[in-house]
């Protein structure tokens, strides 16, 4: 493989600022890619990660963008006009963590809107855009085959996430388009500064996997620069699990 796998490619990254959006985003940019990082609210972590590609001379560009409005549609299709041979990555994801009997259907509109509607509305929006070696990239997660306490939201839109993948990749295989979904487990984040016992959190879901640390966002981003590379061009409509084996010995 080259040293720049993705030379000349253009990759839209959406939620590719922040956590595991935002290594995938760099990943891909030192990989060679053009790329396109969406955001829809926090204007410092987007300005952080400008800074932080623009210090490497990576050709990287941050554009806010809310994908649950129309107004965030057009922003996109406005800012890949010109574009040919797309590949997308879909890392933005929201969620309210609640048992099911005390979700409301706001709480379901709200967390379905982004994590699988927005993908679809996108794959539609940029049809016009992808051609032969482009690659979509869907990040799920363990929920959307696995009962998780509070995550009856989350993992139903991961679930749908995934099977609606599926049925993209039977359809746009023909035109030299791939879609493969990468499913994380427990990753290495700043998602755990919201819990106040978070140590002792990272520390049981550690020692639930064989090699004793959790996955680090870079693991995931180097999975899915894999998957937009020509070396992953038989892989078609599969989820690829990146857990550090935590489900070999649960």
């Amino acid at each position: 493989m080259s040293a720049a796998p993705l030379q000349g490619r253009t990759v839209l990254v959406t939620g590719g600022t922040r956590g595991i959006g935002r290594a995938i985003s760099l990943q891909l940019a030192r990989a060679g890619a053009r790329v396109l990082a969406n955001h829809a609210r926090n204007e410092s972590a987007a300005a952080a990660l400008g800074a932080a590609a623009a210090a490497e001379g990576l050709e990287l560009s941050t554009l806010r963008a809310d994908l649950t409005s129309a107004k965030g549609m057009e922003s996109i299709r406005e800012a890949v006009a010109a574009t040919t041979a797309l590949s997308l990555v879909h890392a933005a994801a929201t969620g309210v963590h609640k048992p099911s009997e005390s979700l409301t259907l706001r709480h379901w509109d709200f967390t379905h809107a982004l994590n699988v509607r927005a993908f679809f509305e996108l794959v539609q929006l940029l049809r016009p855009h992808f051609g032969p070696g482009s690659a979509i990239v869907p990040i799920s997660s363990a929920g959307a085959v696995r009962a998780v306490p509070a995550y009856a939201a989350i993992g139903s839109s991961k679930a749908a996430l995934e099977a609606l993948a599926r049925h993209l990749a039977a359809e746009l295989a023909p035109a030299g388009v791939r879609v493969n979904i990468v499913a994380p487990g427990s990753v290495l984040t700043e998602a755990w500064d919201a819990f106040p016992d978070k140590a002792a959190r990272i520390a049981a879901a550690a020692a639930r996997t064989p090699r004793g640390h959790l996955v680090r966002p870079e693991e995931v981003a180097s999975l899915v620069q894999f998957l937009l590379s020509p070396a992953s061009e038989g892989i078609v409509g599969q989820t690829l699990v990146i857990d550090g084996g935590a489900q070999i010995v649960e």
